[in-house]
C-alpha cells in the first residue's frame, strides 16, 4: 500500500512566513507577494518531523526501486511529494552512467515519455484529480505537452496542449497518439489562449500563466526524486550540471539534496549549475543582475526545449543556496557535447546535452562526482527525420564509398 504524503501546505518562496493551504494548487504564484513586474512561485511544505529518515536506506530504496507496484514511480517517495492522485507510469528510476573519471550522466531519457517531465506531470496530474478537474491545458515546446498529454490519458482527463509553432512535426504526433488535442499557435498567442482555456473551460493548467515564471506549485516536488535517486547511487555529488529553460528541473533537484540534509541523511548540497543556451540566458541575467527574475531577447537557436525569454524566482533560489552559478552555452558547445555522448551509445536532443556541455564549458576539477543531467532522448530534436535514406547500389565499390564517408576503415 502507498505511504501516504506528508504534504501540509503551500507557502511563499519570497516569503516563507506566507502560507496557504495546500488545496487548491496555487498556479499563478504567490497573490501576497507578486507584483506586475515578477511573480514569486509558492512551494509545497511538509510535516518533516514525521518523515522518516529510513525511505534513504539504501536497502528499503532498493527494494522500493525494483519491487513498486506497476505503475508506481515516484509512490515509493510518498511522504516526500504531493498526494499522487493520479495513476503513474513508472517514472523515475533512471540509470546513472558512469562517463569516467567520476562523472555521470543522469539519463532522463529513459523515462516513460523519454523525458524528465514525467516526474512532473506525474504531480501536477495529480493535482487535477484532487480539484476534479475535467481536464488540463499545458503550452509547450514538446516534452512537457507529449508527457502532459500521457498523464491525463493514464487519469482519464482530457487534455489540450499549445504547441509551439516551431515544434518538431513528429513532437505533433507524439502528442495527438495520447489522444490530446494539439493546437499549434505562434508564440505570443499561447499564453492568452491559455488563459482563456482555463477560464472559460475550467481546465487545470499545468504550465506557466505568470509574467516571469512561476509554473505549477506541485511540479519541481517531482524533480526532487531526480536528487534522491543520485544520492542513493553515488551519495553527495560534488556538482550538478543541469540543463536549465525555466529553472524547475534545477530548483527541484537543489530542493531535493537540501531536504536530505535537512533530514539528516546528508551533510550538504552539492554545486548547482544551469546551462542554458547561450542565444537567450534569463537566469544568467538574472544572476548577473542580481534580479529575482529576467526578461530577455532570445536568438536563433535548435537547443528549442529550452530558449526561454523569461526566468523565475526558483532558479535564483537554486543557484545563490548551492553556491552555484549559470552557464551560456553556444549551440557549436551544445553540438559538440551532443556528438560526444552519442560517441559512447548516449543519444539525446541537443537542449539535453547542456548539463555535459555546461561541465566541459567550465573546465574545473571537482573533488567529489560530478553529475550531468540529460534531460530527453534525441528523438525528440529538430533533425529527426531529415537525414536522406536514399536506397544505395549494394556494389562493393559503391558499399566502400559510404563507409569511408562514415569515417570507418575499408
Amino acid at each position: 500500500m502507498t505511504a501516504e504524503s506528508l504534504a501540509i501546505g503551500q507557502r511563499s518562496l519570497a516569503d516563507p512566513g506566507i502560507r496557504y493551504p495546500l488545496w487548491p494548487p496555487l498556479t499563478t504564484g504567490c497573490p501576497k507577494t507578486s507584483t506586475d513586474e515578477v511573480a514569486y512561485p509558492v512551494e509545497v511544505e511538509y510535516d518533516y518531523e514525521r518523515v522518516s529518515a529510513s525511505i534513504f536506506d539504501a536497502s528499503t530504496f532498493n527494494a522500493a526501486r525494483f519491487n513498486a507496484p506497476a505503475g508506481g514511480g515516484l509512490d515509493r517517495w510518498a511522504p516526500l511529494m504531493p498526494p499522487l492522485l493520479a495513476a503513474g507510469l513508472g517514472e523515475g528510476g533512471t540509470p546513472l552512467v558512469e562517463l569516467g573519471g567520476g562523472v555521470f550522466v543522469k539519463d532522463e531519457s529513459r523515462n516513460p515519455t523519454w523525458s524528465h517531465k514525467d516526474r512532473l506531470n506525474r504531480c501536477t496530474v495529480s493535482a487535477a484529480v484532487g480539484i476534479g478537474a475535467e481536464g488540463i491545458v499545458v503550452a509547450s515546446s514538446g516534452n512537457h505537452g507529449a508527457s502532459a498529454a500521457a498523464y491525463a490519458a493514464r487519469a482519464g482527463l482530457s487534455c489540450v496542449v499549445l504547441l509551439s509553432e516551431d515544434a518538431p512535426p513528429a513532437v505533433a504526433s507524439f502528442v495527438r497518439a495520447y489522444g490530446a488535442a494539439v493546437l499549434p499557435v505562434s508564440t505570443d498567442a499561447r499564453w492568452p489562449l491559455l488563459r482563456q482555456l482555463v477560464d472559460r473551460l475550467g481546465y487545470h493548467p499545468v504550465s506557466n500563466l505568470t509574467v516571469t515564471h512561476t509554473g505549477h506549485a506541485f511540479g519541481p516536488e517531482g524533480y526532487k526524486s531526480v536528487a534522491y535517486e543520485i544520492f542513493a547511487d553515488v551519495g553527495l555529488p560534488a556538482a550538478v550540471f543541469v540543463p536549465t529553460g525555466y529553472g524547475e528541473l534545477l530548483f527541484g533537484i537543489w530542493k531535493g539534496f537540501d531536504e536530505l540534509r535537512m533530514l539528516g541523511v546528508s551533510t550538504g548540497v552539492p554545486r548547482l549549475f544551469s546551462c542554458e543556451p547561450a542565444a537567450g540566458g534569463p537566469l544568467a541575467s538574472a544572476m548577473a543582475r542580481h534580479l529575482p527574475a529576467a526578461r530577455v531577447a532570445v536568438s536563433p537557436t535548435a537547443a528549442y526545449a529550452i530558449d526561454c525569454s523569461v526566468s523565475g524566482y526558483r532558479g535564483v533560489l537554486a543557484l545563490t543556496r548551492s553556491s552555484g552559478a549559470a552557464l551560456a552555452l553556444t549551440d557549436a558547445e551544445l553540438a559538440a557535447a551532443q556528438r560526444e555522448l552519442a560517441s559512447i551509445g548516449l543519444w539525446y536532443e541537443l537542449s539535453s546535452a547542456a548539463g555535459l556541455a555546461g561541465y566541459r564549458q567550465l573546465g574545473t576539477e571537482f573533488d567529489g562526482p560530478v553529475v550531468c543531467i540529460a534531460t530527453s532522448s534525441g528523438f525528440k530534436d529538430v533533425t529527426v527525420g531529415t537525414h536522406d535514406h536514399t536506397v544505395i547500389d549494394p556494389s562493393w565499390d559503391v558499399v566502400c564509398t559510404h563507409l569511408r564517408n562514415a569515417g570507418l576503415p575499408v
